[in-house]
């Protein structure tokens, strides 16, 4: 099984901070996460579902941050960006399909907004500060992205990366990028769920269960303690 690249040295990194990281509460660093304000321009849909897609480095992470999420009904890994024939993991991690590592969320929008969906991805889910890269991976399939489906999706994210940008959230500028929204295609089954699935991979461990922390942390009200999973049993 491949998986988001992480390097060696990483990978012996990660494996070396397990057991610090089990001994007290996770977290990630201050540059990493942070309650970032409510968003000012954020239309509310009685429709009883909507999709978004993001990108935001490794999917396994997003999905899982996602999955956690009250009001989010499924969240899938996959790629957005580039054509069908390209959307496999093996072209994708080339980086030369223009596809990102994506997750594509279906929400209903009379638990959650759209707005609040960003706000989670902005706080927790990614640093947007980081160009083409996220933590250990880079490479433009590692980009952070938003892929709007409206253009009431895609004016509430740029107003809400415009207010971010205002507000100096962050100290260095955002580069979260509002592209085409082309069609997404799910990723390949063993990487579906796959924080759920693998709680004990250094990668994950290192990278994205901090992330789960802190949404629990700074969103107790929309924490969900049993995520809503692509599939019901295990895939490999």
């Amino acid at each position: 099984m491949t998986g988001c690249r992480s390097g060696s040295l990483v990978v012996l990194l990660a494996a070396l901070a397990v057991a610090a990281l089990l001994l007290r509460p996770l977290s990630v660093p201050a540059e990493a996460a942070r309650a970032v304000p409510v968003p000012a321009l954020d239309p509310q849909d009685q429709a009883s579902s909507e999709v978004a897609v993001l990108a935001g480095g490794c999917f396994w992470g997003v999905q899982g941050v996602f999955q956690h999420v009250e009001g989010v009904t499924k969240a899938v890994s996959g790629y957005a960006g580039g054509a069908q024939s390209t959307a496999h993991y093996e072209d994708v991690e080339t980086g030369s399909t223009g596809h990102a590592e994506s997750v594509e969320i279906t929400f209903d929008p009379r638990k959650i907004s759209y707005g609040r969906l960003l706000q989670i991805f902005f706080s927790v889910a990614h640093n947007p500060t980081e160009l083409n890269r996220q933590g250990p991976d880079s490479g433009p399939q590692y980009r952070s992205a938003i892929f709007p489906r409206s253009a009431e999706q895609a004016a509430t994210a740029e107003a809400y990366i415009a207010q971010l940008e205002e507000a100096h959230v962050f100290g260095e500028k955002i580069v979260t990028r509002l592209e085409e929204a082309r069609a997404f295609f799910p990723a390949e089954g063993y990487h579906q769920d796959f924080l759920t699935r693998h709680p004990n991979s250094p990668y994950i461990v290192f990278n994205d269960l901090p992330k789960l922390a802190e949404l629990k942390r700074l969103f107790p009200e929309r924490w969900r303690a049993e995520p809503v999973l692509v599939a019901a049993g295990p895939q490999n």
